[in-house]
């Protein structure tokens, strides 16, 4: 292989994707460059301008034209980071997830419509393939990285996905029986059925384009005070902090929308999720033996004081 035949590959699928003309194949009034920096800051639970920059290897007065137009637009807030009072933290106003959401859908519809032009037969080769493409370019770097897992919002499908994945795991690692993916089932659904998308929200990590984890954060009983429910990674995604990931994404989420409390309800069997919610700051409150799922167990509650000094 030559440099020419990279550089050719590059002519062609830019003009595949249509890279050159991003905007009008989305029917949207931003370049491709745009529509990657809202995208970073609709999956990251936490973003500056120094994490985009070094994300995306953007020139930094490139960015920072970048997200004045977005403020203009009405699509971020930009404030003072918590954890750095030097660094500049950039979140999506509503007007800008809506946007996003918007630009991922006719993104996927475009996608969509390409594989649709791709034999059936002939997608596990160029699936494999791209595979290859990302292994073999990754200069040393193992194929999957933490920056490369997405978090985003469940699409069709991804509901039903967390109850068979929760029902799958737990039996094959803890043993649960059908009484648990009954509860799943349950909690999903009512989430489904009815829920406040300002006060409640599920998040999917996804890997090469597939649900890798979850977890969602409803509303609870007691006043001011939110769950935390069903975090789940897949094995083969862990160790790239994922579940880290998706319980900051549901403290901050907490947080911003002015509850007081967090709370969760596990089992000590659990092990790694429990060391995952120590990290952010969880405190055991209450536990009790029981007999679930097919299992003797030892329930324990936890809580997150959410008014404390923020991260």
């Amino acid at each position: 292989m030559t440099v020419q035949d990279i550089r050719a590959f590059n002519r062609f699928y830019t003009n595949v994707i249509g890279a050159l003309d991003y905007s009008r194949r989305l029917y949207a009034p931003y370049t491709l460059t745009e529509s990657r920096v809202l995208y970073e800051l609709a999956h990251s639970p936490r973003t500056d301008a120094a994490d985009l920059r070094t994300e995306l290897s953007l020139d930094a007065g490139y960015l920072s034209r970048i997200l004045n137009k977005f403020e203009q637009d009405g699509l971020i807030e930009r404030t003072t980071s918590h954890r750095d009072p030097r660094r500049r933290r950039v979140t999506l106003t509503a007007r800008g997830r809506e946007t996003a959401a918007l630009l991922a859908e006719r993104a996927d519809e475009s996608v969509g419509a390409l594989l649709a032009t791709v034999p059936s037969a002939d997608r596990p080769r160029l699936s494999e393939a791209m595979r290859t493409v990302r292994t073999l370019l990754s200069d040393g770097r193992p194929p999957h990285r933490r920056e490369d897992v997405l978090l985003r919002e469940p699409g069709p499908g991804d509901l039903g996905w967390i109850v068979a994945r929760n029902a799958a795991l737990y039996a094959a690692e803890y043993g649960f029986n059908a009484d648990y993916e009954a509860l799943v089932a349950r909690i999903v659904a009512d989430f489904a059925e009815d829920h406040d998308p300002h006060l409640e929200r599920v998040w999917i990590a996804e890997l090469d384009g597939r649900p890798v984890g979850c977890v969602m954060c409803v509303r609870d009983e007691a006043p001011a005070t939110a769950r935390l429910r069903l975090l789940l990674v897949e094995p083969e995604a862990r160790g790239l902090g994922i579940g880290d990931r998706l319980v900051s994404a549901v403290v901050d989420f907490a947080r911003g929308v002015g509850y007081r409390d967090l709370v969760l309800w596990t089992n000590d069997v659990l092990t790694a999720a429990l060391r995952v919610y120590q990290r952010h700051g969880f405190v055991l409150a209450a536990e009790k033996a029981h007999r679930s799922f097919g299992r003797d167990l030892n329930g324990q509650d936890w809580r997150l004081d959410l008014t404390g000094t923020r991260e």
